[in-house]
């Protein structure tokens, strides 16, 4: 697939290349309703649309079908593209197209998701953009939880739902040149003589924290649960897992000093 000259009957090896200045004459025609320019500017950007896909290629999803995602993320761009901003087109279309192809691989994720955790996982990401083209920042989990009025607990569960899997043979850099995927970052380290000697120094540590630090510490980084899971198993807040795990934390840096 990384090598397919033909997307969508598009041969991508002969599309057309604009330079910056011509983006910026046909971004102004298109504003005055130059439908022509609008289809022009389309195909000399369509280089960029093909660049972006590339990174998803691992996934082992369709070309012709991330090409047409893609597609639409750069009309989107297109559409919404502000010419007063100090900024090139490419810099902002590039996270749209992302963006589009992202949302198209979580709608059709083999792993299923409920509709009401999907729904509303949307409905916090469309909150989210608003926010920021409002306030020029990424909203916290806490503002988001006042201004939907929904628990902070179930925005995070429900935006952890809709990640999209990671594949091993996904590539690490952004050069089509780099071979290094994430497959060849994993190492074991479990069975080296410095993970053993670190896990009898924290056993040691450990011994000096009280048994309701110890069970949360143990169930947060041994058994790998989410400070809501550990809250719910043991009956208290999640605000309260957070501030015994804090303090649980510093006790033992301060033990390895």
């Amino acid at each position: 697939m990384i090598n397919k000259v033909e997307i969508c009957g598009v041969n991508t090896s002969k599309l057309p290349v604009l330079s910056n200045e011509e983006k910026e004459e046909l971004l102004l025609e298109i504003k005055n309703g130059d439908k022509s320019a609008r289809e022009r500017f389309i195909n000399g950007n369509l280089r960029l649309v093909l660049s972006v896909i590339k990174r998803f290629y691992a996934r082992g999803e369709n070309a012709d079908d991330l090409f047409q995602v893609g597609c639409i993320g750069l009309i989107k761009a297109m559409d919404n593209f502000d010419l007063s901003q100090n900024c090139q087109f490419s810099t902002y279309a590039v996270p749209m197209i992302i963006g589009e192809v992202k949302r198209y691989l979580r709608d059709n994720n083999t792993i299923r998701v409920s509709r009401s955790i999907r729904d509303l996982a949307y409905k916090v990401l469309q909150e989210k953009e608003k926010f920021l083209k409002e306030n020029d920042r990424e909203a916290t989990v806490e503002e988001l939880s006042k201004i939907l009025e929904i628990p902070k607990e179930e925005i995070i569960m429900s935006l952890d739902a809709i990640q999209i899997p990671v594949s091993l043979q996904e590539p690490t850099g952004k050069s089509d040149m780099d071979n290094i995927y994430i497959q060849d970052q994993i190492s074991d380290k479990k069975n080296t003589d410095e993970y053993w000697a670190e896990t009898i120094t924290i056993a040691e540590a450990m011994k000096k924290l009280n048994d309701k630090e110890k069970m949360i510490i143990s169930k947060r980084f041994f058994e790998g649960r989410t400070q809501i899971e550990v809250a719910s198993e043991i009956g208290i807040s999640q605000a309260q897992v957070s501030r015994l795990e804090k303090n649980a934390v510093e006790h033992i840096k301060r033990i390895y000093k």
